[in-house]
């Protein structure tokens, strides 16, 4: 294995013609210059200089990796440079995996503030729902990505992640406008026993089914789907009602549905997970700050 010192050393030996023009070009005695390049000879395993009379004559080795030394020292040189970027922040990135309603929400405003600040961190955009956003940071598909669990139901979190808790997200019940419950600030659950609904993605489905069996009830779900906008349009034509988390009020796009807060309070916790040692690597570390920053200024909104 080369040693880059030694590469750097022999480079300008060759150029320089002599252990001593070397010596004074590098700012270095010329026995450190000769056990450099006694070193180099035997990391290669073979003499890369002979002498003639008080002339130095690259052997065939010599003529050999002088031919590669300018391209190694350009190629380490660039790594460099290119690593110094990446650990300034100049440069990156970052590949964040979220479910939908995050996507809509939370991602946009990190994104705006990440590139305003450093613009030359560039993100990749993917999503999935909770378990298998999990599982694709475990199998390094994405390097982030942004979960929701539910105070009732048992979850598990691979043990090489660690969870960045962002903020918790209260759940709402979606209405016609026309609907009876749609003129309270509130709505309680058990009061919708009779309702027919409209159920989301497995996970929050689970937790539905869940919260009515603790009131008591098992709920008519007429419809299944997991995207918010045909939710919206089956709550909007009055073919049922649907409890759907608040990050969703934030892109309502039908004038004739609205949200209601339940009461009791229902919340599902929403956050970051990465590889432990992601954790260290600079662009990912920033991702993670922008998130944070952005969903403390949603909590309570």
């Amino acid at each position: 294995m080369f040693d880059s010192r030694h590469i750097k050393t022999f480079y300008e030996v060759v150029r320089a013609g002599s252990y001593s023009a070397a010596a004074r070009s590098l700012g270095y005695t010329q026995p450190a210059i000769t056990q450099q390049m006694k070193a180099l000879e035997r990391s290669v395993g073979t003499p890369l200089f002979t002498r003639v009379g008080r002339r130095m004559r690259l052997t065939e080795a010599g003529e050999a990796l002088s031919r590669h030394a300018g391209i190694i020292l350009d190629d380490i040189s660039a790594a460099q440079q290119q690593m110094n970027a990446i650990t300034r922040l100049r440069s990156g990135r970052v590949r964040v995996c979220a479910f939908p309603s995050a996507n809509a929400t939370l991602i946009p405003e990190s994104l705006a503030r990440l590139a305003s600040g450093h613009p030359g961190v560039r993100v990749e955009l993917l999503e999935d729902e909770p378990p298998e956003s999990l599982r694709r940071v475990v199998r390094g598909e994405c390097d982030i990505t942004l979960a929701f669990t539910y105070p009732g139901l048992h979850e598990e979190v691979p043990d090489e992640l660690a969870e960045i808790p962002l903020m918790e997200d209260q759940l709402t019940v979606l209405l016609p406008t026309g609907h009876p419950m749609a003129r309270r600030r509130s709505v309680k659950l058990a009061e919708l026993a009779e309702e027919r609904w409209i159920a989301g993605c497995p996970r929050c489905r689970a937790n539905f089914l869940h919260e009515c069996a603790e009131l008591g009830f098992a709920p008519d779900i007429a419809f299944t789907t997991d995207d918010n906008l045909v939710v919206q349009s089956l709550v909007a034509e009055g073919l049922g009602i649907a409890m759907m988390p608040g990050l969703v009020l934030n892109f309502l796009c039908h004038r004739k549905v609205t949200g209601r807060a339940l009461d009791p309070a229902s919340r599902r916790q929403v956050s970051a997970y990465v590889l432990k040692d992601h954790l260290r690597i600079p662009a990912t570390a920033l991702v993670l700050d922008e998130l944070r920053t952005v969903a403390a200024n949603r909590v309570g909104c």
